[in-house]
């Protein structure tokens, strides 16, 4: 349908509407004051180049959402097309709903790289799935969720080939709670670090072109995702990585960047000779044409997929501003939550635990009990349910959900599995990591012994041993 007014009728009945029905729609358009330039973005987006023109189209139009992007300003139409305005003329059309354009953004989504069994972090991964293990009082793949969603994302993939009814089940009420759709894509054979991304490709890309995230499941950082989106827009590349610095390079794959622009030069897998102190952060950004380079079957994005997207020079780096750390072994686990502990008290600290028995930087779940003349910290996380009884010391480690710790003991550079119990007068250290439900008898000694869930430990562990 069309309608046809001159400049100065609109001059003149600027208050005027124009009342059209679609498909059982009614609504109404303004008469301009002046002419608009609006511009018909997608299906249903709209695009106008004056503030003023956006709210007269706003209060004739409630059923658009706002959003405010760089200088031009969007609506989103939630039940009808409308509006292409050309010279003197006013189009009205139907189209169907795009719930993939609401808030004037599209959609992003997130594929975690969870793996398989998680053998270096046992004992604690016989109970739970490495990324249902508690880090800092939370499921360590919580910490990436929540950061995900921070940002906008809506649906996160979870690549897995071991125990994926755990982790949906475990997920299930965090996905209600953060309005964050959570799946899983299910390999029934590994396919290392990119074949995962084919298996997943229709769960990735739904033809709007949108890049997405790529995270691995064990890495613990401030998640600059937002700066990485940016990032990825600016240099129009097809994929960007996150690296970090590293003192002793030599141990790592290195990667060789242009310092000003971020454009990947290659990869050197531990060198000999100083090339770099940059490594892979383990968090990417990919567009969907990434995709293209992957087959279905064991593939290294590391090795295989960003060593050629590099050599067409459209791969770029971002350094990672603020901590990084692997959690995947207890020794990285413990140095990791030195470092996320010290991130947060310089960004919430109120989140951190104080008072007379608090030594730098601790964390204590609201529901945990700790009894008078204690000395916790630096470096201790104490989870929900937790009972630390009087006199004891605690530094450098944590204490999981349902744990209890009794009178005079001592623990550091340690973990405590779940409901484990240590006695009175005991002494736990040197990268000691109870599973779950283990109890340790009064006054027993245990240097980095690694016992297995169920045990009851009845003598010292004079030197590191596992307890089976």
């Amino acid at each position: 349908m069309r309608t046809t007014t001159s400049g100065d009728q609109r001059h003149r009945n600027s208050s005027q509407t124009l009342t059209r029905r679609v498909d059982s729609f009614e609504f109404q358009a303004f008469s301009f004051i002046r002419p608009v330039e609006v511009n018909l973005l997608s299906r249903n987006v709209l695009c106008v180049s004056s503030r003023s023109q956006f709210r007269t189209l706003l209060s004739s139009f409630p059923m658009l959402v706002v959003s405010i992007s760089s200088q031009l300003l969007y609506a989103t139409v939630l039940c009808f097309n409308l509006i292409l305005r050309e010279e003197n003329s006013l189009h009205l059309c139907h189209a169907p709903l795009n719930t993939r354009q609401l808030r004037g953004h599209i959609t992003m989504k997130a594929l975690i790289l969870v793996g398989g069994f998680g053998t270096r972090l046992r004992p604690l991964t016989l109970s739970f799935p490495k990324p249902l293990v508690d880090f800092a009082n939370k499921p360590m793949i919580l910490h990436q969720i929540e950061a995900l969603k921070a940002i906008g994302v809506t649906e996160v993939v979870l690549a897995i080939n071991y125990q994926p009814e755990v982790m949906l089940n475990f997920l299930k009420d965090f996905e209600e709670k953060l309005g964050i759709k959570i799946t899983c894509s299910q390999e029934t054979e590994p396919l290392g670090t990119a074949g995962p991304l084919a298996l997943a490709r229709d769960k990735l890309v739904d033809g709007s072109g949108e890049p997405f995230f790529v995270l691995n499941s064990d890495v613990i950082s401030e998640y600059p995702l937002k700066e990485m989106i940016e990032f990825h827009k600016a240099h129009g590349g097809e994929a960007s990585i996150m690296v970090t610095k590293v003192d002793e390079p030599s141990k790592y794959g290195v990667v060789v960047m242009e310092e000003t622009t971020g454009q990947v030069d290659k990869f050197v897998e531990k060198p000999k000779l100083f090339v770099g102190n940059k490594i892979n952060a383990g968090i990417y950004l990919l567009n969907p044409s990434v995709l293209d380079q992957i087959q279905l079957r064991p593939t290294s994005i590391e090795k295989e997929v960003f060593p050629k997207i590099a050599a067409e020079k459209k791969l770029y780096a971002m350094v990672l501003p603020g901590f990084w750390m692997d959690i995947g072994q207890p020794r990285d686990y413990i140095s990791g939550l030195r470092l996320y502990l010290d991130s947060l008290r310089k960004k919430t600290s109120s989140k951190l635990a104080s008072g007379p028995h608090i030594v730098g930087n601790v964390i204590v779940h609201e529901t945990a009990k700790i009894g008078e003349g204690c000395l916790i910290g630096p470096d201790v996380a104490i989870g929900p349910g937790c009972v630390v009884e009087s006199g004891v010391r605690l530094s450098r480690c944590t204490v999981m959900r349902g744990a209890r710790i009794k009178k005079h003991t001592c623990i550091s550079s340690s973990i405590i599995g779940w409901h484990s119990t240590v006695g009175q007068w005991a002494r736990v250290e040197n990268m000691t990591i109870l599973g779950e439900d283990v109890h340790v008898c009064d006054e027993v000694y245990s240097n980095g012994g690694v016992v297995l869930p169920h045990k009851e430990i009845k003598s010292s562990i004079l030197k590191p041993e596992i307890v089976m």
